[in-house]
């Protein structure tokens, strides 16, 4: 596809899925276009005293099995493209989960590393102001995603409560424990990709003892390290956005995330204990067991996929393999855990985050985890099934798994069938 843009691009996993289905052409006629993208321009007052504003967006992609869910990234980069097609993936990321949600997105284009703290409250408090009247917690239920945090969204939440007048600590899920956020949502998108591994270890012949790499070291590229080495896997490889590293014998999970919460590279442990530095667009390249791309879209691309030396892709990023590279990868019978399916972690917890605000009842993190757990098992292996009776990929057969649903709200509000017959 020459030249596609990036929801283009998304939208050929909603084609692929479809033509394994007999769907009334009203559910692609719905799915294809985002239901309403909202664009504004903040304005700040700056530390020094002058003014500057920043572009902002948010996009409710579909609402037919509830109000939108997604994050809100800050980001030089964001454009509404971008956000559009990440409202698109939550939208199937929900269906695969069978949460009661449809998918959103949204994004402010901002470094926040030059923003003081002040300045970065100001910034997020201007965006509720901005969007109040298209969020709300049975409407649109942002939460944190690329370079927002808890305590941004405890800023958010408090001024969208301002402006209701009311305590509405539903609205944004992610928050700081103290002010109405779940256990169990700091490592929710690793922990969930973890599951889902240790779950189909048998069939993915990855147990314990299998060798990883994982591209990107932030939150979920930490929390898996964590996870899969306390099991027994070697973490032989990993990257951050200034180096990578890697020990054939395995690296010290530990030592890397002190490296990090000391604000160092991970390539700066380079030179110790049997660590080699690694140019950090190599690792995708690391003979593993198991590549773990943790860091941003269209990391794996038609240029790089083939030099993909893992059996097992987990995608813990969002679109991080482009549809060329899929094509290349399945031709290698690499299988791929798709990020609908994957990642869908995070939004899980912060589906229980937001049932727990409404209910006013608080969990233990072992029921957080115990739920979870239950819940990436079910839709994982209910899609493994499908794959193999299908005889496709994960990834489509993820993409069928939430279009079946999808459609099946869609069509409940009656079809061109039900209008003629």
């Amino acid at each position: 596809m020459p030249n596609a843009s990036m929801l283009d691009q998304a939208l050929t996993r909603l084609d692929e899925a479809a033509r394994q289905l007999e769907l009334d052409a009203d559910v692609l006629e719905k799915l294809k276009y985002p239901r309403e993208t909202t664009k504004v321009r903040l304005m700040i007052r700056m530390d020094d005293g002058s003014r500057k504003s920043f572009m902002a967006w948010r996009c409710r992609y579909d609402d037919t099995r509830g109000p939108t869910k997604g994050g809100i990234r800050f980001h030089p980069d964001a454009t509404d493209e971008e956000v559009e097609t990440l409202a698109f993936w939550m939208t199937f990321k929900c269906a695969v989960m069978n949460l009661p949600y449809g998918g959103g997105k949204g994004a402010v284009r901002v470094d926040p590393h030059g923003l003081s703290k002040a300045e970065l409250e100001r910034l997020s408090r201007a965006y509720i102001q901005a969007f109040s009247q298209i969020i709300g917690p049975d409407r649109d239920i942002p939460a944190p995603d690329v370079y927002t945090n808890s305590m941004i969204m405890g800023w958010m939440a408090d001024e969208y409560s301002s402006i209701v007048g009311q305590s509405t600590p539903a609205v944004i899920t992610g928050k700081p424990i103290a002010l109405g956020g779940s256990l169990g949502r700091d490592d929710a998108t690793a922990r969930g990709g973890y599951y889902l591994v240790r779950h189909l270890s048998q069939e993915l012949g990855l147990r314990p003892g299998a060798r990883i790499a994982i591209q990107g070291f932030g939150n979920a590229g930490q929390h898996i390290a964590r996870l899969l080495a306390d099991d027994g896997y070697a973490i032989v490889a990993v990257s951050d956005s200034q180096g990578a590293v890697q020990a054939r014998g395995g690296l010290d999970v530990r030592s890397l995330i002190a490296a990090k919460q000391n604000g160092s590279s991970v390539a700066s442990l380079a030179g110790t204990g049997g660590v080699s530095r690694l140019a950090a667009n190599d690792l995708i390249a690391v003979d593993c067991d198991l590549l773990v791309p943790a860091a941003l879209e269209d990391m794996i691309h038609k240029d790089n996929a083939d030099s993909v030396k893992a059996r097992v892709v987990l995608e813990l990023a969002n679109g991080p393999i482009t549809p060329e590279a899929d094509a290349i990868l399945a031709g290698k019978n690499i299988v791929v855990l798709p990020d609908i399916l994957a990642n869908a972690g995070g939004v899980t917890v912060s589906y229980f985050e937001w049932v727990q605000n409404r209910q006013g009842y608080y969990w233990t993190v072992e029921e957080v985890h115990s739920r979870l757990k239950t819940m990436m098992e079910q839709e994982g292996r209910a899609i493994w099934a499908q794959a193999q009776e299908r005889g496709v990929t994960m990834r489509r057969a993820a993409y069928v798994h939430a279009l079946k649903r999808l459609a099946g709200a869609i069509e409940a509000h009656g079809t061109q069938k039900f209008f003629t017959s």
